[in-house]
């Protein structure tokens, strides 16, 4: 017997728990009955509580019986889904090699093995999970088996795929199609009226017309049906839209090699994982993601990545292992993978082979179907916001709930019937919760993303804009987004006989005389010719127009058998030195990645029998692959030499290859071409910051936000970037970390570093004699005085052995060098652990983990949507985060506005019906369309438009909806809200004129307007009490309005609102008409009675004086930030941040931060499975004070 319950995806972020269920028909019989008593309701219910839904119909059961499952996401907002357990027939029935058709241990495999002949499947959020009978539970299908190793996927796979294998595939992991169908309207139509807001507004509407308002109960219908129109239409549109962009490419003709050795066009629905598919020299975009089995290409993923830069694929090295693919290859996978959706510029063949893939996802399992399906499930962000917003609804329905009780106990008193009481106690109910409260918070996040659009920023998750508006710490990327895209050309430093040559300077116009490095120079790059124009990364194209040589992309270059192939090829150009060479062929590329810090290419020399391996790299990443006695002694004084002018300084290595003997180019591993290498010198680059870098660091750090470099160059280059872009400030001390691996029966060490700026070399480790008594002195420093610089690998070492150092360390880290795109994500991820507001800013493949890692992330690419992050900017440069950030706290402060509002609105409601119902009146229909429709609708409409502020507040708008500030600003109002219907409630019974009987004659001698109508019989709401409740109400509700309508410091100020203006004044005039207009029309519609004069300025200064006390109570009290920070101090509060807490504690501590020292860890500590594991290393001695004073200090951690 299987389990009832099991995890689907774990450890993934889509990671979801399934329970088994089986459907039991009684229930399910109950139920339908259920659903006609109820009019729908229940089935409603149900819709939106699936879990109930199955709890009502169904009983637990094991995985296997299940003919229904729950699923419930693991995350913080809990979803649940209900989906039906399908089956289809075991294709392998009717086949005589049924056994044959599928991979041994393959998912496919195991789910053939059913003795029914069935496979069953579930399929949510657009994933097929196929049930493995073998292992007992659900399994993703849809992709390649992840377990084949490189050499399987080229023996099993490479030739292709046979007709019963691919049907087989077909029939089980569906289409390879990513495709949202465009949802009917009749469809949409029904889902939003069946919204649980709709339902409360039907049930509001049905009570309304039960008590006679059949006038404002049809407007409000009218209303309702328009919302509900426009957002089905929206919804529409927005269907259409995603619909258009899924179904890009989901129908080409691809060609397809099967295992016969037979080449066939299909179309691209059809393809399998498994399937081989054979990619043309056209341009054409990608229907699967594939891994490249033979040959190379050249892709433009900006869809994937958000960069538009051409990037090359390499084949998959045929490598003998039985180690799994993506094991082998490490983080640098991708370079053999091409991805749905992306477009294939140029391809490649090695020899006269074909350039072809192995399909390796399709459908909804690809990198363009995770695009679509981040759009059509967006995960919920505000998980915390939501819970505070229900939680203060609740509140708001106890209090209706406790008016109900009053009601009834007021109706009764006045003796009105039990059918009246029931109607007016339902009629207070929909009074607490404001049916217009979702759709004006979800159009501030419309307004605040068409901002944000103006500016040319996309957002396809809008959702996070809220979360921008919290961000206090953001890391960007160094080249490209601190930096500018291209380089300058310093020049070439040579290395003959294991010394540095001098250096030549390419401003002197003079060409580099021809040797191996010009070589190098000339042919290790990943450029490609496209129509006619040379494209690459940036420094390959800086490099190699230094060289003077020119590019020919289809080339013909003779081979010693006489053969000839089409390559890449590099000539001597006529601005070059004449050089002994005709020209050098690039047979093959081993692509940079950032995780490697490498490339190299395999090239041969025009003329010559041998094969030349070129390597070029970060300088002591390419050391490691040379002879010793090729590297110069002095490459660290030369390296630190360049790097701390903020150079970029690039190595440069080469080898020959005797091609006598070799296998074919493509089977050659990396390790055996990247070694023994000679060390030819190094290539000098300088890499400007952007001209907006400066200002936009200096108003983040000025609003007290931090700050970080997250970069894969050199950590002195990062360094003295940080120090000129004013990251690093000039009056702050830099500490440099380095770490130690453990060796033997030494353990693991930090060593600390601290360094000073030289005026002419930038930055320098201190001399340890001169620091020492520079004793720290944490009563006069502050944490943010001095700042922590480390590299990737020490930052590995760190996380794996010194795990309790890292918080501390992040506490005041700023720069980040050398680091790869998994440590960029485990950094951010360990930022968010301090509970750190989190931004990332990026603008390459190398940051998308870390800007998925991240609270925000945004993607500098030409494209509005990418994989990449839920943000994408246009502009080319960091100003956009500044924007969002203001944007991100405008849209804040703009929803928790119209929370306040809309909530006091309600208390001022519910207070009026108090007095109202004490007196056994009520308010006409005309008075409660003036409220609700001429006030509240268009604060609703336009409350939300005021622009962002245009400078960063030095803090934060109050993250939580339960803030004290915000809380005590609703109790304040809603008390003064009381205080001013008391005081008219009161005044009014004072008065000598006031009668509950007589309501007509009151002005009579004043207000001869009035006579028409004595002999009228007054109504329920023709008195003096509702006259006066309706205006102070009214003029409360404008009050409020204006009150609430905050500025500066996060927005606008309200006069730039015209359109919130224009209707405060209209607002403001209209009630003002109907309190001193003495006109029959206005009593008669109405439902008003004529009061005196006096009585109308007495209103009127009660109004004035409760605006000028909201006023000032707002703007001096609750808005008053020095006074918050005073009540904080009084009472001793302190912030509960992880980071805050942490802070306190190194204020205290003398011995922080380290200085010129080394830790060793008795105690190595590692990250597993989110516990520590404690390793003890106790026969470890600690070298003493004199045998290591060239160390500082040591300590024992």
């Amino acid at each position: 017997m299987t389990e009832k319950y099991a995890l689907l995806n774990q450890g993934e972020d889509n990671e979801m728990e399934v329970f088994g269920y089986r459907t039991v028909r009684w229930r399910r019989a109950l139920c339908i009955i259920g659903y006609i008593f109820s009019l729908g309701f229940l089935r409603a219910l149900f819709y939106w509580k699936p879990e109930v839904d199955i709890w009502c119909q169904c009983i637990p059961c094991s995985l296997s019986e299940a003919d229904v499952i729950l699923l419930r996401t693991t995350d913080d907002h809990r979803e649940f889904l209900k989906k039906k357990v399908m089956e289809i027939s075991d294709y392998t029935q009717g086949s005589k090699s049924g056994h044959q058709v599928t991979k041994k241990n393959s998912i496919i495999e195991k789910s053939l093995m059913k003795k029914t002949g069935k496979i069953r499947y579930v399929e949510a959020k657009k994933i097929r999970y196929v049930w493995n009978t073998i292992e007992g539970k659900f399994k993703k299908i849809g992709n390649l088996e992840e377990e084949l190793s490189c050499s399987d996927i080229h023996s099993k796979f490479g030739s292709g795929l046979t007709a019963e294998e691919q049907a087989i595939r077909q029939q089980i992991c569906g289409p390879n199609s990513i495709e949202v169908e465009v949802t009917p309207i009749w469809i949409l139509l029904i889902k939003e009226i069946f919204n649980p807001f709709y339902i409360f507004q039907a049930y509001s509407l049905c009570i309304w017309m039960s008590c006679g308002y059949l006038e404002f109960s049809s407007v409000i219908l009218a209303m309702t049906i328009l919302s509900v129109i426009a957002t089905v239409y929206n919804l529409r549109v927005q269907s259409v839209k995603l619909h258009k962009m899924s179904i890009s490419y989901n129908s080409i003709m691809v060609t397809v090699l099967h295992k016969n050795g037979e080449v066939k066009e299909v179309e691209s629905q059809s393809l399998v994982p498994g399937d081989v598919i054979i990619l043309s020299e056209n341009k054409r975009f990608l229907p699967c993601d594939a891994i490249l089995i033979s040959g190379g290409c050249t892709v433009n993923e900006g869809m994937l990545t958000g960069e538009s830069t051409p990037v090359s694929k390499v084949s998959l090295p045929w490598v003998e292992s039985s180690m799994p693919w993506k094991l082998q290859c490490g983080e640098d996978y991708k370079r053999h993978v091409l991805f749905c959706g992306t477009e294939v510029i140029q391809t490649k063949a090695h020899g006269l082979d074909l350039v072809k893939a192995v399909v390796l996802q399709t459908g909804f399992n690809t990198a363009k179907g995770d695009l679509v399906r981040a759009i059509l499930y967006n995960k919920p962000m505000n998980i915390k916001l939501h819970r505070e917003a229900m939680r203060f609804l609740l509140v708001l329905v106890f209090i209706a709930l406790l008016g109900v009780a009053y009601t009834a106990a007021a109706f009764k008193k006045n003796g009105a019937s039990v059918h009246e009481i029931v109607l007016m106690s339902f009629l207070m109910l929909t009074i607490a919760v404001n049916a217009t409260l979702p759709a004006s918070l979800t159009l501030g996040l419309l307004y605040g993303q068409t901002r944000l659009k103006k500016l040319g920023i996309f957002c396809i998750s809008p959702q996070r804009i809220i979360l921008a508006g919290q961000l206090n710490l953001v890391c960007f990327d160094k080249t490209g987004t601190l930096t500018e895209d291209s380089l300058d050309l310093l020049g070439v430093l040579p290395s003959n006989d294991k010394s540095f040559q001098d250096i030549h300077l390419f401003s002197s116009g003079k060409a580099i005389p021809w040797s191996p490095l010009l070589g190098a120079i000339a042919s290790c790059h990943s450029l490609i010719m496209v129509d006619g124009k040379m494209q690459g990364d940036p420094l390959d194209l800086k490099m190699f127009e230094g060289t003077g040589w020119e590019f020919e992309s289809h080339a013909s270059h003779g081979t010693k058998d006489g053969e000839s192939i089409s390559c890449t090829m590099v000539k001597p150009g006529p601005s070059a030195e004449e050089v002994p060479v005709e020209g050098i062929a690039i047979l093959h590329q081993l692509p940079f990645s950032s995780s490697l810090q490498r490339m190299s290419v395999i090239a041969q020399i025009t003329g010559e029998t041998d094969l030349t391996v070129f390597m070029k790299g970060a300088p002591e990443m390419v050391v490691k692959f040379c002879k010793p006695e090729t590297v110069p002694h002095n490459i660290s004084t030369k390296l630190d030499y360049y790097t701390t002018q903020g150079f970029r300084v690039i190595g440069l290595a080469y080898r020959l290859l005797e091609k006598e003997g070799l296998p074919a180019i493509e089977h050659l591993e990396r390790d055996m071409i990247e070694a023994d290498l000679i060390f030819l010198g190094l290539l000098i680059l300088e890499n400007r910051l952007k001209p907006e870098t400066n200002p936009v660091l200096q108003e983040l750090s000025t609003a007290k936000i931090r700050n970080v470099m997250v970069t894969g160059d050199n950590l002195q280059t990062a360094l003295n970037i940080g120090k000129h872009c004013g990251m690093v400030p000039k009056s702050s001390k830099m500490i440099i970390i380095e770490a130690s691996e453990p060796q033997k029966d030494v353990p693991a060490s930090l060593t600390w570093k601290i360094i000073t700026e030289n005026q002419e070399n930038g930055y320098k480790e201190s001399g340890f004699h001169t620091v020492m008594n520079d004793k720290w002195n944490p009563n006069t420093s502050q944490p943010e005085e001095f700042h922590f610089a480390i590299d990737g690998k020490s930052f590995q070492i760190m996380l794996q052995h010194f795990y309790n150092v890292v918080p501390k360390v992040l506490l005041n880290g700023t720069i980040f060098a050398r680091m790869t795109p998994k440590q960029k994500s485990s950094l951010v991820e360990e930022f968010r652990k301090l509970e750190y507001n989190v931004g990332m800013c990026g603008d390459g493949a190398n940051d998308c983990g870390a800007l998925k890692m991240a609270n925000v992330g945004v993607s500098l690419s030409e494209l509005e949507a990418s994989v990449a992050s839920p943000f994408t900017s246009k502009i080319p440069n960091i100003e956009c985060v500044p924007m969002l950030i203001k944007e991100g706290r405008n849209t804040l402060v703009a929803s928790f506005s119209m929370f306040k509002f809309l909530s006091v609105l309600t208390m001022i409601a519910l207070t009026a019906l108090v007095f109202l119902f004490w007196k056994y009146t009520f308010l006409s229909n005309f008075q409660y369309l003036m409220q609700d429709v001429a006030i509240v609708i268009p604060v609703c409409l336009t409350g939300s438009l005021n622009g962002p502020a245009p400078k960063l507040a030095p803090f934060r708008p109050p993250g939580q909806l339960l803030s004290p500030s915000l809380l005590l600003s609703v109790f304040l109002h809603v008390l003064l809200t009381v205080g001013l219907q008391v005081t008219a409630y009161v005044l009014l019974q004072q008065q000598p004129w006031y009668n509950e009987s007589d309501v007509f004659s009151a002005c009579l001698p004043f207000n001869h307007s009035a006579e028409n109508i004595i002999a009228k019989v007054p109504t329920i709401t023709e008195t003096y009490l509702a006259t006066t409740i309706w205006i102070v109400t009214g003029m409360n509700y404008i009050v409020i309005e204006i009150v609430f309508s905050k500025g500066r410091p996060f927005r606008q100020p309200l006069y730039t609102n015209y359109l919130l203006i224009i209707s405060i004044i209209l607002q403001f005039a209209a009630f003002l008409f109907f309190l001193f207009g003495d006109l029959e029309v206005i009593y008669t519609t109405f439902e008003a009675v004529c009061t005196p004069f006096y009585w109308r300025v007495y209103i009127l200064v009660m109004v004035l004086v409760h605006f000028v006390l909201s006023y000032a109570i707002e703007e001096g009290i609750l808005e008053n930030r020095n006074l918050w920070l005073l009540i904080k101090r009084l009472c001793n509060y302190q912030s509960k941040s992880q980071y805050r807490k942490l802070q306190r504690r190194l204020m205290m501590d003398t011995e922080w931060p380290p200085q010129n020292r080394t830790d060793y860890a008795i105690k190595s500590v590692s990250v597993m499975d989110s516990k520590i594991l404690v390793i003890k290393n106790a026969s470890y001695q600690p070298p003493t004070q004199s045998s290591s004073e060239s160390l500082g200090q040591q300590k024992i951690i």
